[in-house]
């Protein structure tokens, strides 16, 4: 029996697939690598280049392999683009789980564990912020990402498919070895645009905004290691399998570093310069954001190990100046 990882070639995906083949899982991955690399795929894993929004596709995976359950990385989730095009949000995070339940239902696989977001509570009136607190999105992604949770919550009522779906905040790091990393095109994540620019790759780093209600005056942002958040995963899975009931948990470090510590720990590990510019506040964008991890530390058993901003730092640090194009081959 195997796991099926949508979205395994992507950054946070291809890392649980390497942790689910450490653990002597059996993994098929679906991809359309818009924005994943082949290049990322375990080469243990059966790999199947498409997209999930087809449904005869989809079936014919679900006929191929003996799938057991099911973790969904799948998803756009460019905040700012999803303001700009949302209907290209809802046709590929919403109606692609939509298709994937689908074919979940047909082949009776009861098992599914979601990538969500902190998004889904959108502006939260305090910090820590926890699995009580009201979702009321700001964003298209983060409403399409509740509307998935949602549409999972009645298929369980109509079909028996349990779900745990885990909602976090920045995930940054890299697996210990180097073996895979983070690589998006175009880049939009703090870590990787500031070890881009200690590369030399970008002139400066753009601080938006240095007047807010911090200590420093930048936004504070709440950071988890890639490989902490997938044993995050993988303990949800056992949960569900060991007939956990259907749930929702929050993600994250329990502290926030501000833009301002984030850049000066990289110069510290680097042993950069990494020039910085402040520019205006971007829209919709709180001074603090933090998340309560208490529910998956008590449920699940979660233990995150590294935690340190300077641990994922010199982890990505590792992954960035060994592949300083990423997955593209230098030319």
């Amino acid at each position: 029996m195997s796991v099926l990882v949508l979205g395994g070639a992507g950054y946070i995906g291809s890392h649980a697939v390497y942790q689910l083949i450490d653990q002597g899982e059996s993994v098929v991955i679906v991809d359309n690598t818009e924005t994943g690399h082949e290049g990322s795929v375990h080469p243990q894993a059966a790999f199947y280049k498409g997209d999930m929004r087809s449904f005869e596709f989809l079936d014919s995976v679900f006929e191929k392999e003996s799938i057991e359950s099911v973790i969904h990385f799948a998803a756009s989730s460019l905040v700012g683009e999803s303001m700009e095009n949302p209907l290209k949000y809802f046709d590929n995070n919403v109606y692609g789980t939509q298709v994937l339940l689908q074919a979940m239902v047909k082949h009776d696989v009861k098992k599914i564990v979601f990538s969500s977001t902190a998004a889904t509570y959108g502006e939260p009136k305090s910090v820590p912020i926890t699995e009580k607190m009201p979702t009321v999105p700001t964003s298209t992604y983060g409403e399409t990402k509740l509307t998935m949770e949602k549409m999972m919550k009645w298929t369980e009522q109509a079909h028996g498919i349990r779900f745990v779906s885990l909602r976090y905040f920045n995930v940054a790091g890299a697996r210990q070895g180097a073996e895979i990393g983070e690589d998006h095109r175009p880049e939009s994540h703090l870590v990787p645009i500031i070890l881009q620019t200690a590369l030399g790759q970008r002139p400066y780093i753009t601080v938006f905004g240095d007047d807010y209600d911090t200590p420093d005056g930048t936004c504070i942002r709440d950071y988890v290691h890639v490989e902490d958040l997938i044993s995050a995963h993988l303990l949800a899975l056992s949960y569900l399998r060991a007939d956990g009931q259907s749930d929702i948990f929050n993600l994250g470090s329990s502290q926030g570093f501000s833009v301002n510590q984030m850049i000066d720990t990289a110069r510290a590990v680097t042993g950069k310069e990494i020039p910085t510019k402040i520019g205006p506040r971007r829209a919709g964008d709180p001074s603090t954001l933090i998340a309560s991890s208490d529910k998956a530390k008590q449920v699940l058993g979660w233990n995150p190990t590294r935690t340190s901003v300077t641990q994922i730092i010199e982890d990505a640090w590792a992954w960035h100046s060994a592949n300083p194009t990423g997955y593209e081959k230098e030319v």
